[in-house]
């Protein structure tokens, strides 16, 4: 029986517990998970240099899993536009059953082997495409077939599982495995196995986002702003990175379109806008560089 499968032997009376008990046994596994990510790191660093320079080039991020790891994919890729500014149409996110999936579960869907193949293919693929394909099990069939077309295609392929051993691991050109044990409900992979492959996803993306020079600092500098919130975000980032105060701040914003890092770079460097902008241009938009040129 896979790990993820097995009964948990800490939890066999859960029904039974008092409610302060029964909170502590599923918060207890959520920590379990973030350090079973953590145990993981020099896996995932190895995805995040293999990644980078592929997207720099031109790849897009494309993620393919099944159930709860298919709309964690989804989740991550839809966030990457409001947290990075990146464009819509370099990421892609491939859920076996499609849309209806994401409300409700399409019977057989995941089993679909060739399914998954096709719909990898359907997105016309470049050798610069990074391919992230998630399996609690590390079995599912339709991860399998786009995985196993991915290669075929000579894209990057990236595997994750919350089993040891998993076909999803060896079948991908870069495995990561998340070993998160049973659960404290047993069986119900969207627990701490879900868990582990947010925080992973979180960390893989971010970072090759990082890479990418989206973060200035540890400053979200490459935000977009699209609400109220956002645009207060953006006029305090710009104050952060360059101690201009707030009526200063929005004053170049508003000139530059609300691009953070060419207010940042305007402001740290004392000229006009479009000079900000061809500096970061001259450093494929790394702000620290564009400022260090000076």
């Amino acid at each position: 029986m896979l790990n993820t499968e097995t009964p948990s032997g800490r939890h066999p009376d859960l029904d039974l517990y008092a409610t302060p008990d029964l909170v502590r046994a599923f918060t207890e596994d959520q920590v379990h998970a973030a350090q079973v990510v953590h145990a993981a790191a020099p896996q995932i660093a190895r995805a995040v240099d293999a990644a980078a320079p592929r997207i720099a080039a031109g790849g897009r991020l494309i993620y393919a899993g099944a159930g709860t790891s298919g709309r964690l994919g989804l989740l991550d890729s839809v966030e990457l536009w409001p947290t990075f500014t990146w464009p819509k149409d370099r990421v892609v996110a491939l859920l076996a059953g499609g849309h209806q999936a994401l409300f409700e579960a399409v019977e057989g869907a995941e089993d679909n082997h060739a399914q998954g193949a096709a719909d990898l293919r359907a997105v016309n693929l470049t050798k610069n495409d990074v391919l992230i394909g998630l399996a609690a099990s590390g079995a599912t069939p339709y991860v399998l077939g786009a995985l196993e077309a991915g290669r075929t295609a000579g894209v990057l392929t990236i595997g994750a599982a919350n089993n040891p051993d998993s076909p999803v691991v060896a079948a991908a050109e870069i495995g990561i495995t998340l070993d998160t044990g049973s659960e404290t409900i047993s069986g119900s992979t969207r627990l701490k196995a879900g868990t582990a492959q947010k925080i992973f996803l979180n960390t893989l993306s971010s970072a090759i986002m990082i890479r990418l020079h989206k973060v200035y600092g540890n400053l979200m500098v490459d935000v977009m702003p699209t609400n109220a919130k956002l645009y207060r975000r953006a006029i305090a980032l710009t104050v952060r990175a360059t101690g201009a105060g707030d009526v200063e701040a929005k004053s170049v914003l508003e000139r530059c379109g609300y691009k953070v890092k060419t207010a940042i770079v305007a402001l740290r460097l004392k000229t006009d806008v479009a000079a900000a902008q061809a500096a970061l241009d001259a450093v494929a938009g790394d702000t620290r560089r564009a400022v260090a040129n000076s």
